[in-house]
């Protein structure tokens, strides 16, 4: 299973704004530049993570990004089911482009299937306070201190 750029730099934003202390702001530009991914990608990616609630935007000169929940209430595997628009991990997954002739006595999507869930119900045990407990290293990884 690889999950989508979009989806690792979603988890990243998340992660970069749990770090920040006392609901400090954070900006696109030093997310940018702190990861080396395009601010117009982070922009929509921003807007995607404050429509599901996820994120705070504050508009303005001393504007910024936070977490609007809790470290401890945004969910990986939440975030990663938002993010992710295609679960398809083979053809026979959608019946509409599905044209394998052995699908209808294969075992191999069946195992992928519960194979997928089990990855999200690992992920589904994480929130991001538990993807950034050890904040001090991440901040200083991150030039943040």
């Amino acid at each position: 299973m690889q999950l989508k750029k979009y989806t690792d730099y979603a988890l990243r934003v998340l992660i970069f704004c749990g770090t920040k202390p006392n609901g400090e702001l954070a900006n696109i530009k030093e997310i940018s530049e702190t990861f080396a991914i395009s601010q117009h990608h982070l922009g929509k990616i921003v807007f995607e993570l404050n429509k599901l609630g996820l994120l705070e935007t504050i508009r303005g000169r001393n504007g910024g990004i936070r977490l609007r929940k809790k470290a401890e209430e945004i969910n990986v595997g939440m975030v990663v089911r938002h993010m992710e628009n295609d679960f398809n991990l083979l053809e026979c997954f959608d019946r509409g482009t599905d044209h394998c002739v052995i699908s209808p006595a294969c075992k191999l999507k069946h195992a992928l299937h519960r194979a997928m869930g089990a990855f999200l119900h690992v992920l589904d045990q994480y929130t991001i306070k538990d993807l950034v407990v050890n904040g001090d290293q991440l901040r200083k990884l991150m030039n943040m201190t």
